[in-house]
């Protein structure tokens, strides 16, 4: 019998990689537009008024990539039992998701409203806005089990084939987000010739519209899973099950510490670059909140890719899963060109639409017509991710990370920026050059078949298969 070859480029994949990819793209599109618009908001109340919101989003970060990681976990468990048509299996791991959401939001809502009166003084924030600050920070993490059920139960419905739900539910959130945020944050006044309510809040009320848009979209985000066909948690037992949490938490572990090393890379490459004056600051944060929304058709991919993959395990078709990644990761390249292409062309007329300071435009334009050349390499080490974390390999791209961040990126910012005395230039080059090497390593990880459990199973039947030819 002939063995089934793989497609050059199986074209007949497109329509299913891009219904799976468009949602999360839209939605990613919305909360980088209802970002753009909320700090201009914030941002019009005073400098004060910026450094309070400012000043614990890394604090967010940190906790928003533990969260995710264990997402990740019930993403490749889901996609797999969705690929082998295991529907009970799918099932058991939602009232292990709602389990997880109640143990982890709880733990998180009492930690960080302790917490709250500290967080800014840890974080060193200007005395005189410590207490604005710790009361925003008490205020948005009040709703935290929504918070985390908006995360692992998205992911869960994207794991199905799902990704219009959580789109919708973002959209929604960011809806509501800037509804309150006009109504909350200004007090009242006249616009266009009407007359419009205000409670004059302030940050305040920039808080309490953020705590009611997520409290709605984890209240959204549970109905969805509960009236889910496959996924509903309905009739299930709410204690936990190993035989679904162990393999969950063995995906996710690796990847809650590539995230958390990653997010503190993240805070110590920030904390360098500041040290180098306000315009190099201003530029490189404005830079990076341009640059998010180019990402965007990248880590839409992504999402597709890691759903497909653990599909194609779970269905052990490792025909598929090979034409799989050769289709996404063409797609993924041409994607990225053209985003990159666009982000080189019109650095300039972006970073004028957050600064006025002709020092801050010229420097932001530089650095981010530098990393729009590195844009398509980039995309490629996230399919690669993506594919990885669908099938269940968190462990390699926890090594990767983790390296390619505090070995290249913030060693060598450190010796450019704090030893040689060299500026904003050379921190983004650095980071470039960590981009590059990720995009290296995940390649190896692709040719060399690390990514993909089945060919390693593939490799042992054809050695088995010539051992007992040699035997008979």
């Amino acid at each position: 019998m002939k063995q089934r070859r793989s497609n050059p480029l199986p074209w007949e994949m497109i329509p299913t990689i891009f219904a799976l990819a468009w949602p999360t793209m839209l939605e990613q599109l919305m909360e980088t537009a209802v970002q753009y618009v909320d700090t201009a908001m914030v941002g019009s109340l005073g400098t004060y008024a910026t450094a309070a919101v400012g000043a614990t989003t890394t604090v967010n970060w940190l906790i928003n990539s533990t969260i995710s990681a264990l997402a990740i976990g019930f993403l490749a468990f889901v996609a797999r039992a969705c690929g082998a048509g295991d529907t009970k299996r799918a099932g058991k791991a939602a009232s292990q998701a709602v389990l997880a959401v109640l143990v982890c939001g709880g733990f998180f809502t009492v930690l960080t409203l302790g917490l709250s009166r500290y967080v800014p003084v840890w974080m060193q924030v200007d005395p005189s806005i410590q207490s604005l600050s710790a009361r925003y920070f008490f205020i948005l993490y009040t709703p935290m089990l929504a918070r985390t059920a908006i995360l692992i139960f998205g992911t869960l419905l994207r794991a199905a084939g799902d990704t219009k739900t959580p789109m919708r539910v973002g959209i929604l959130v960011n809806l509501i987000n800037v509804i309150l945020n006009f109504l909350l944050i200004y007090p009242s006044r006249s616009l266009w010739g009407m007359r419009l309510p205000g409670a004059g809040l302030g940050v305040i009320g920039a808080a309490v519209a953020s705590a009611a848009a997520f409290l709605a979209g984890g209240v959204c985000m549970s109905v969805a899973l509960w009236r889910h066909p496959m996924l509903s948690p309905r009739g299930q037992k709410l204690k936990p099950d190993w035989s679904v949490l162990g393999p969950c938490l063995k995906v996710a572990l690796p990847n809650a510490l590539q995230r958390f090393g990653t997010s503190l890379g993240y805070v110590a490459f920030a904390a360098m670059i500041n040290s180098l004056g306000e315009v190099s600051t201003a530029a490189h944060t404005i830079a990076n909140t341009v640059e998010s929304a180019f990402y965007i058709p990248g880590y839409g991919m992504q999402t597709a890719a890691a759903t497909l993959a653990g599909n194609a395990l779970g269905a052990a078709d490792n025909h598929r899963a090979r034409d799989l990644a050769r289709m996404m990761i063409v797609i993924e390249t041409i994607l990225m060109v053209f985003s990159g292409g666009a982000l080189f062309c019109f650095a300039p007329n972006m970073m004028t639409l957050f600064s006025g300071d002709a020092q801050v435009i010229l420097l932001g334009a530089t650095v981010l017509r530098m990393v729009a050349v590195s844009e398509p390499f980039y995309g490629v080490s996230i399919i690669i991710e993506g594919m990885m974390q669908g099938m269940g390999n968190t462990v390699l791209p926890f090594f990767i990370g983790i390296s390619g961040m505090w070995g290249i990126r913030i060693l060598g910012t450190f010796v450019c920026t704090q030893l040689l005395g060299m500026g904003l230039v050379s921190a983004w080059g650095c980071m470039i050059a960590h981009n590059l090497t990720v995009f290296v390593l995940f390649l190896m990880c692709y040719l060399t078949g690390k990514w993909n459990p089945m060919s390693k199973e593939s490799l042992s039947q054809g050695k088995n298969r010539k051992n007992n030819e040699k035997n008979t």
